[in-house]
Order: structure tokens, then C-alpha cells, then sequence
């Protein structure tokens, strides 16, 4: 029947396979790896000719600072087949590589090969400008191209007291404790080590000053981490901050006061504006009997 497809390239088709892994590093309490497979096969049945669109899912998402790998699996693979890795960028395309030969100047991209048919396009140390649309072409007869939208967000931190108010600075008596919680959210995952610092000492292995702790819960679309430092004294006055590897990080200034309270230096600065007003009416009367 003239028109119809060879069996030869359905079973080159339905042999296509385009999966996604998402490498992170250890996570928060513990080491191990969080994968996100798209395992998808093109359907000659409702594809047009020479074109092979997967008919799964097509998008992921991966936090910034971290690394994905997309896999490009072409089965029967010989020599006179060629796999390459493009990225939109509006309304054309940028090649990054042909087979194991890159060609971006972008020194963050990897290529890898496993048998018997995987392309492995590493990209490493993410940010949100590597978000879009990631092609795989394989120059088969008939061609074959699959893309793929990569999601890539930013964690959102703020810091928060003891009774769950946002800060950006505090006063605490000496002797009492300090209690820090950091949130953080629009987090796939965390995949860091949540870290606090006071000024560029790290707390979370601090043995030397004694009295610190640190709790970490993982949410459902982010973390919670809680700085606890009893006992404190004009030396823990400073900058806190609190870390997710190297893209997110937000701070407070603590200041720990001795003598007076921070409520009792208020209500002094209030009693001296008092005093000057009562001064000023005084002395606006004396000059009027005057």
C-alpha cells in the first residue's frame, strides 16, 4: 500500500525511549540521590513522517544551585547516527553538542555516553537562566526530535523569632537564649545542608562555645531550621545567617544587651523626649512672665 509507513521504521520508533534524571546531592539529614524519570516511547500511529513527539510527560522541575542530567536513548544506534543536544533560545535553537563533542562555550555542560544507546547531557551548578526548552535530535530516517521544558526555581528564605514573627534585627538580655527559626520555601527538595553562621563561624559543628543546637524539619516544599544558643553573652552579638548551599541566604542582626532591657532602653528614650518637651513649655512660660 503506497504511503504506508515500512514496519522496519515503526519498530526504530516505538524503540525510542527519552527519560530525564534529576541528580541531586545528599539530602538534608542524610546522603542519597531524589531521580525524576520521564520514560516515554513515540507512537508511529499518530505520529506525522519523519517526525516522533513523545506522548508522556514532557516538564520537570529542579531547584537552583543543583545539577540535572537529560538522557537522550536511541535504540538500533550505528555509526552513521548522530545524537545532538539543542537549546531554545526564542525562536531558534543553540547546538550544544553533536555526539560526544561539545560545542557551547558554557564550560557547566557534560556529555556523557553509556551502551548500548544513552546521550547524556549533564548540566551542572544550575540557575534560573537555564530554564526552557532542551531538545534531543537524532538524525535517523526518518529524523527523530524530542523536547523537554525544564522548571528551575529560586528558594524563597526569611528568618523568624520565638514567636514566629519575621526579623531583621534582635535584642536579647544576657544570660537568656536565643531562639532563630529559618524558613525556607519553593524548594523541590533541599538538597544542602542548611547552614548557620554567626558572622563566618559555622554554628551547626560548633563544639568550642557549647550550648548550641540546631533542629532541621523537612516540609513539603521546603525546610525549617531552628538556631538555638543558650546562655548568651555580649560575644554572641552579630550578623546570623542562615544558608542553602550558595544561591540562597538571608540574615538578622542580634544584639545581646547587659544592664538595661531593650524595653527599659525604650521606655528611656521615651521618658528624655518627655523631659525636653516639659523643659521647653518651662522655659516658653519663664520667658512670657520674663
Amino acid at each position: 500500500m503506497s504511503g504506508a509507513v515500512p514496519k522496519g521504521i515503526w519498530l526504530a520508533l516505538l524503540l525510542l525511549t527519552f527519560s530525564v534524571e534529576h541528580e541531586q546531592a545528599a539530602n538534608v539529614g542524610g546522603g542519597g540521590q531524589n531521580e525524576l524519570h520521564i520514560q516515554t516511547t513515540a507512537s508511529p500511529s499518530t505520529t506525522p513522517r519523519g517526525l516522533a513527539v513523545s506522548s508522556g510527560r514532557s516538564n520537570f522541575t529542579v531547584q537552583a544551585g543543583t545539577k540535572f542530567t537529560l538522557h537522550c536513548n536511541y535504540q538500533p544506534h550505528d555509526e552513521n547516527t548522530s545524537v545532538s543536544w539543542m537549546r531554545k533560545m526564542g525562536d531558534s535553537l543553540q547546538l550544544i553538542s553533536v555526539n560526544t563533542e561539545i560545542y557551547s562555550p558554557d564550560p557547566r555542560y557534560r556529555i556523557s555516553f553509556t551502551k548500548p544507546a544513552d546521550w547524556q547531557l549533564h548540566v551542572q551548578s544550575v540557575n534560573f537562566t537555564d530554564r526552557g526548552h532542551y531538545e534531543c535530535q537524532v538524525n535517523s530516517h526518518p529524523p527523530i526530535v524530542y523536547s523537554v521544558h525544564v522548571n528551575v526555581v529560586v528558594p524563597l528564605m526569611h528568618i523568624k523569632d520565638e514567636r514566629d514573627i519575621p526579623i531583621r534585627n534582635k535584642f536579647y538580655n544576657s544570660g537568656s537564649t536565643i531562639e532563630l527559626r529559618c524558613l525556607i520555601v519553593r524548594v523541590p527538595q533541599p538538597t544542602q545542608f542548611i547552614l548557620w553562621r554567626h558572622n563566618s563561624t559555622v554554628l551547626n559543628y560548633d563544639t568550642t562555645r557549647g550550648g548550641i543546637s540546631v533542629k532541621t524539619d523537612i516540609l513539603p516544599d521546603g525546610a525549617k531550621s531552628q538556631l538555638y544558643i543558650a546562655n548568651v553573652g555580649p560575644t554572641d552579638s552579630g550578623n546570623y545567617s542562615c544558608s542553602l548551599g550558595e544561591n540562597a541566604m538571608t540574615w538578622v542582626s542580634v544584639v545581646v544587651i547587659t544592664g538595661e532591657t531593650p524595653a527599659a532602653m525604650q521606655h528611656g528614650c521615651a521618658a528624655t523626649s518627655a523631659n525636653l518637651g516639659l523643659l521647653t513649655l518651662l522655659s516658653a512660660v519663664l520667658s512670657a512672665l520674663s
